[in-house]
């Protein structure tokens, strides 16, 4: 299901396009740069925020409307839905979003969307008289905003907020600390591109104390702004542009949402600058985030894979989950973002490196200016992964010896910094040496389980085996011949301590609390098996008499639904005193049992590796917001969420649930572009190894890598021929390639043919 009735990709699915405003809920889209992030959904709805590199905030809007006066007054947003508009749409891209109708014989667009270096958010709004006759009318934009601090009823607000006419704005002053631990003074504003006429700074004269911000009670009592300021009350940004249009005429407004350190810096947008930071804008992501390009039979697969993944993967890489710099999601997501772009990625990974404490460990999140620990173990290993892959795929193994710094200034090479994020696991250790799980691993909600310092996490212990054999690898490139011993002899050492502890006859269990109680195991009643163990132990090739086998097809087996594969079962219906929040959710909700489409990405790497096709397929479908032959997700068709409700849940089966702000995109543009199609980095070139879903019996894959231009397209050549590789043939010439490795041709572009047999 498509969505046909809310909306369809266009531009070559760089757009998507909202052709009815009451969908199944908000369906959003973000837009941000390095310092200022901003979301609006399909009728205006969202927040803004700066947002220096310690998580200090400044909540510049806390919501938007835009009203137009005449004889009434109407919201440019489409809001409230169902008031007589017409031609209605909500086109959603990377870096804008535009909201277009018609109402009374004037249609109206409004576009959104953040430029490339500046804390703010940029509105155009463009307004044609469709009648034949002169109209006057009132465009006045409205933002809720924090900028004063976060409301409490009856609290302090401590702001002052006015009009500034030399700029044709309204500011909010106050004291902040921001980029410093001291407090600077600061302005929100909004301004206008053309002379105001009115405006309000004070929320209860505009808003009203009772009314709200879809009736302001301003509006309701004059149609037009009461030019009020504000001493120590709620501010908001409300302009007022009294505008003639003539018969059939358009005119177009610009509007900037800022933060300014001084009244001088304040900006006032002018027709050719918007013009110039939009298309800037729009250069920007057309190279950032194209650099992979699928063809396959699945159109509305390739759209999301084409833009949107490596969109949502950008910014998670930046904004982690938007709410909080969560340190393993940047990590991840950083990791991810290097299949497209791994100059970037490694920009960033080198920023996440910087909050790293010089023993190895990292903080679980950076929030309000300071490092917030949480007592999680596994926040450390991503590390090194994230910077293994980007090494890979740039082909240079000399950046590891690039200095950075720890959170207390000191600096190592970031060799050094991954080999003591290896180094603190190895010695953070709890029961028959496994890993500690402390307050919690990637499942953060297992928080009860370690406390004690001896439970220990089997799903962290394995994931650092993989850890090991990277480091290990890096090491010899490096020419460090003793830490590359060191660290496969550490490796096999803590793989038959899993083998010994971590297996429970089926499967591998996923922890043992400080009271050495098993969780995810067959002998338990409730939380028998975990997902992510079984997943993991194929990443660490844990192959004991093919375990790493046996209990893939033990989870495939007792995990699969007809919502997803699971992250557990059966779920916990009682609270336990040794697991914590976890078994606090509701039954089949999120990591109790529920489809976490995050670990669901990892899967599909999994079984590509294992060359499990029908698995890929089967749970690739599942997994896609669109086009879903096992229930309506209802969420947004262009993006992935973090979860799906189960049938028993009753009317919200299949329903997601957060979006955007989720590991789900990165992992599953990673799983997708290096398993999947099987474009695995290697320090000679690109290695081939797919895992096709048996329905594509022709694709292909574009990928920007080392300055050459990969273009390999897969022919099955018979049913089922999905992986094995019978014959690369190179602009028509066939070629051997030891292990199938491609070497790239600097400016040059490749046109691969791949012949695949049984």
């Amino acid at each position: 299901m498509a969505y046909e009735w809310y909306g369809h990709f266009s531009n070559e699915g760089k757009n998507y396009v909202i052709t009815q405003p009451n969908t199944p809920r908000h369906w959003y889209n973000y837009m941000y740069n390095d310092e200022y992030i901003t979301f609006s959904s399909q009728v205006g709805f969202g927040e803004g925020f700066a947002q220096d590199d310690m998580g200090r905030r400044i909540p510049l809007v806390m919501n938007r409307n835009f009203f137009l006066c005449e004889d009434e007054y109407w919201s440019l947003a489409g809001l409230p839905i169902n008031y007589g508009y017409t031609d209605y749409s909500c086109i959603h891209t990377a870096g804008s979003t535009t909201i277009n109708l018609r109402y009374n014989d004037i249609s109206s667009s409004v576009r959104i969307f953040v430029p490339n270096n500046k804390m703010q958010e940029i509105w155009t709004i463009s307004l044609k008289n469709h009648s034949n006759r002169r109209r006057e009318v009132s465009l006045i934009p409205y933002a809720k905003t924090d900028v004063d601090s976060p409301y409490k009823p009856q609290g302090y607000n401590i702001a002052t907020g006015d009009v500034y006419k030399e700029k044709n704005c309204v500011y909010g002053f106050f004291y902040q600390a921001f980029n410093s631990q001291r407090n600077l003074p600061m302005y929100g504003y909004m301004s206008s591109s053309q002379k105001i006429s009115g405006f309000d700074t004070r929320k209860t004269a505009f808003v009203g104390a009772y009314s709200d911000e879809q009736r302001p009670e301003a509006l309701n009592k004059n149609l037009k702004c009461t030019n009020s300021s504000c001493f120590a009350e709620k501010l908001c940004f409300a302009l007022q542009n009294d505008i003639v249009l003539e018969a059939n005429e358009q005119k177009t407004l610009h509007f900037v949402l800022g933060v300014s350190f001084s009244k001088e810096e304040i900006v006032t947008p002018e027709d050719k600058w918007v013009q110039q930071q939009f298309q800037a804008m729009e250069d920007k992501y057309e190279q950032r985030i194209r650099q992979v390009q699928i063809k396959t039979p699945w159109e509305n697969f390739d759209n999301l894979v084409n833009g949107w993944l490596p969109y949502a993967t950008d910014m998670g890489s930046r904004w982690a989950r938007v709410r909080h710099n969560g340190y393993r999601d940047m990590s991840q997501d950083t990791d991810c973002f290097s299949v497209i772009n791994p100059s970037l990625a490694w920009e960033r990974i080198k920023r996440v490196l910087t909050y790293q404490y010089d023993n190895g460990y990292a903080p679980r999140t950076i929030i309000d200016g300071v490092l917030k620990d949480r007592n999680f173990s596994d926040n450390t290993v991503w590390l090194t992964f994230a910077v293994y892959d980007i090494v890979k795929e740039l082909g240079d193994i000399t950046i590891l010896n690039e200095q950075v710094k720890f959170n207390n200034s000191k600096q190592a090479s970031v060799y050094e910094h991954i080999r003591r994020s290896v180094d603190f696991l190895w010695n953070f250790t709890g029961l028959y040496g496994l890993i500690r799980i402390w307050g919690g691993d990637w499942n953060d909600c297992i928080n009860y389980a370690g406390l004690e310092g001896k439970g220990v996490s089997v799903w962290l212990s394995i994931a650092w085996c993989l850890a090991a054999k990277q480091i290990a690898e890096l090491s010899g490139m490096l020419g460090f011949g003793d830490y590359e011993k060191l660290y496969l002899e550490r490796y096999q050492i803590m793989k038959d301590r899993i083998d010994q502890h971590g297996w429970d006859g089926q499967y591998y269990i996923y922890a043992r609390t400080d009271e050495d109680i098993v969780l995810g195991s067959h002998t338990q009643e409730e939380g028998k098996i975990f997902l992510n163990p079984q997943i993991w132990a194929v990443f660490a090739n844990l192959n004991k008499d093919n375990r790493h086998i046996k209990s893939m097809d033990k989870a495939e087996e007792l995990l699969q639904s007809d919502e997803g594969i699971l992250l557990s079962k059966p779920p916990y219906t009682k609270q336990y005193d040794y697991i914590g929040s976890m078994a606090e959710k509701p039954g089949g909700i999120q990591d109790n049992g529920g489809v976490y489409l995050h670990p669901a990405a990892w899967k599909l790497a999994a079984d590509s590796i294992l060359k499990n096709n029908g698995r890929v397929e089967e749970n690739l479908k599942k997994m896609l917001p669109f086009d879903n032959d096992y229930y309506e997700t209802k969420g947004e068709p262009y993006c992935m969420f973090n979860c799906y409700y189960l049938d028993y849940h009753g009317y919200r089966r299949g329903t997601p649930g957060q979006s955007w702000r989720t590991g789900t995109n990165a992992w599953l543009l990673k799983s997708t572009v290096m398993y999947i199609f099987g474009l695995h980095p290697e320090m000679e070139g690109l290695r081939l190894e797919p895992c096709l879903p048996e329905s594509w019996r022709e694709c292909s894959i574009t990928k920007n890598f080392r300055n050459c231009k990969y273009i390999v397209k897969y022919i099955q050549t018979e049913d089922g021929a999905c992986n094995n590789i019978s014959k690369i043939l190179v602009d028509e010439e066939e070629k051997d390639f030891d292990n199938f490795i491609i070497p790239p041709v600097e400016g040059k572009q490749l046109n691969i043919t791949v012949l695949l047999t049984k």
